[in-house]
């Protein structure tokens, strides 16, 4: 066995540390260094930030374990010590990957048994030029609460609410910050979301728990953007007329939509107020889900697969498509336009499953397609029609399908290679050494805070990626929370407050790219209007620094 003279425990409310006494601050800071570095190679000299193929942030991670341990083998420290702490950080995360794998069945199950669209179906129809602004937000929240997902949100009602908008005479940045605002408020307090579920793994603490905690930050920060909004609705000139009739229809057509369906979802919420545990409030949400699909989407899910049990399954398991025909509108145009239309750079995602369609296209937009000297007006008119209802067919196809238990893999992965990582740096020391130093910068409460935000900060800057700026930072501030005496879901509360709702501030961060593209809006222009995005990190530091409702630990 090697030597582990070097090698101590630090107890912290019956939880351990290693401490390794030679290794020091720069030796514990070159996993870190190298990992940064490695993601922002793949960050800017790769293309489609792919390098090592769809998971390589999972790969950049152990690689960063490795080079975590090679370094404790030069400082003593043996391998069945590193093996043994990674073991305890999987057992740690369990429970959040069951949870994870139940939010992929929840949101399948809420697919198809009608419960998603029944709330984007209600939602557009509470829509007026003089609350517009406002409602938007409360609505983009609605839809992200129910799918768990910003990116979802922005996809679907986030593109018809900039389209409707737009066409009332609204700057489309106005619009966009909106939906970002409410889609990030959705995204953190609903239980499906995958980055709610990560911080309080991160950090230690459960998820009902987190998002209870959570909402003393989170309330006040939505009430304020929507005050915000609410003044700007009252003083802007607004003109025009939208539709939304064809995405209501569409809804309508496919799934039987009634109010029986949020029964649902109270009955989840009820379970939560009620402090059911977590895995029974959301398999119960599953179970009833799948029942309501028997009951209210019978000719549906029968439809989809060779049997409704096979459906309800698959929803559960897998992935979920419930198919839109275009075929009424594709056959409108010749295939000479079908192929124009392919290689045009805006269109080329229309017809490519699996690919959003990034943009926003005005009729303006629309009948450039079709120059008037090919084309009579009246023939111009209804191609621009025809071209309208399949981009929104495009688009609604996205909420018309889930990825079930299968679309969770990639954060499960995630938080697997990310406890490979924690876990060696915890083995080696170099997790103490790092949680020591910034102790001694961050000497007071609020320090710690402020530090967590910082960090959370520039991860999404450097790293590019809201699930690592959680990740990283909840790991190596865990310890440091804990020897302040803090609960952890301060920690888990704050890792929200500032890593996932600011990676839609930065333009090339993934979260930020996504949403300026899908949005058809630049972040320069929607920046100024993310008002609970930018506001969320100074509330977070506002209660810290007043000391509110910052939980203590409870000793045993």
């Amino acid at each position: 066995m090697q030597d582990q003279k070097n090698l101590s425990e630090i107890g912290v409310e019956n939880q351990k540390i290693i401490n390794n006494k030679e290794l020091n601050l720069l030796e514990s800071m070159i996993p870190v260094v190298i990992l940064m570095c490695l993601l922002a190679y793949n960050i800017f000299f790769v293309d489609g930030q792919e390098w090592l193929g769809a998971y390589t942030n999972q790969f950049i991670l152990l690689m960063g374990g490795v080079v975590a341990a090679v370094v404790g083998f030069f400082n003593k420290v043996p391998l069945k010590t590193m093996i043994a702490e990674v073991w305890e950080n999987w057992k740690s995360v369990l429970v959040p990957i069951l949870i994870l794998f139940l939010v992929g069945a929840l949101a399948g199950t809420w697919l198809v048994s009608g419960i998603i669209p029944a709330m984007v179906y209600y939602g557009l129809q509470v829509l007026s030029p003089e609350i517009f602004l406002p409602a938007s937000v409360i609505i983009a929240a609605i839809i992200s609460i129910a799918t768990g997902s910003s990116w979802t949100t922005s996809a679907t009602v986030g593109i018809a609410l900039v389209g409707i908008g737009s066409a009332l005479g609204i700057p489309a940045g106005m619009i966009a910050g909106a939906v970002i605002s409410g889609a990030y408020f959705g995204d953190k307090m609903s239980p499906l979301s995958d980055t709610t579920n990560l911080a309080p793994a991160m950090a230690g603490t459960d998820l009902f728990t987190h998002i209870k905690y959570m909402a003393f930050t989170t309330v006040p920060t939505i009430l304020i953007t929507l005050v915000v909004f609410a003044i700007i609705s009252g003083n802007i000139d607004s003109s025009g007329s939208a539709d939304t009739s064809f995405i209501l229809s569409t809804i309508d057509k496919y799934f039987n939509i009634t109010p029986w369906l949020f029964a649902v979802p109270v009955l989840v919420i009820v379970l939560i107020l009620f402090k059911t545990k977590p895995l029974i409030a959301l398999g119960t949400g599953v179970i009833m889900a799948a029942i309501f699909a028997f009951i209210f989407q019978s000719d549906l899910i029968e439809k989809i697969s060779d049997t409704k049990t096979s459906t309800i399954i698959n929803s559960v398991l897998t992935d979920t498509n419930i198919e839109i025909d275009n075929s009424e509108f594709i056959s409108y145009f010749t295939e000479d336009e079908l192929n124009f239309l392919k290689k045009d750079k805006k269109l080329e995602n229309l017809f490519i499953d699996g690919k959003d369609l990034k943009g926003i296209f005005t009729n303006d937009v629309l009948s450039s397609y079709f120059p008037t000297q090919n084309y009579e007006s009246k023939v111009i008119e209804n191609k621009v029609y025809n071209l309208d209802k399949l981009i929104t067919i495009k688009r609604l196809k996205k909420l018309f399908s889930s990825g079930g238990m299968n679309g969770m893999l990639w954060t499960i992965f995630l938080i697997v290679c990310a406890m490979v990582f924690g876990g060696i740096m915890d083995a080696i020391g170099a997790l103490a050494k790092i949680t020591k130093s910034l102790l001694a910068v961050a000497s007071t409460v609020f320090g710690l805070f402020a530090s967590t935000v910082i960090s959370c900060l520039g991860l999404n800057i450097i790293a590019s990626d809201q699930y690592l700026a959680l990740v990283i930072p909840g790991k190596m501030f865990k310890k440091a929370y804990e020897d302040k005496g803090l609960a952890p879901e301060n920690l888990s509360r704050t890792l929200e407050d500032s890593g996932t709702v600011t990676s839609v501030l930065i333009p090339w961060n993934t979260c930020g790219a996504y949403q300026s593209g899908v949005l058809g809006v630049s972040v320069a222009d929607y920046f100024i209007y993310a008002i609970f995005n930018y506001l969320s990190p100074f509330t977070t530091l506002l209660f810290a620094a007043l000391n509110i409702k910052i939980r203590q630990l409870v000793k045993k």
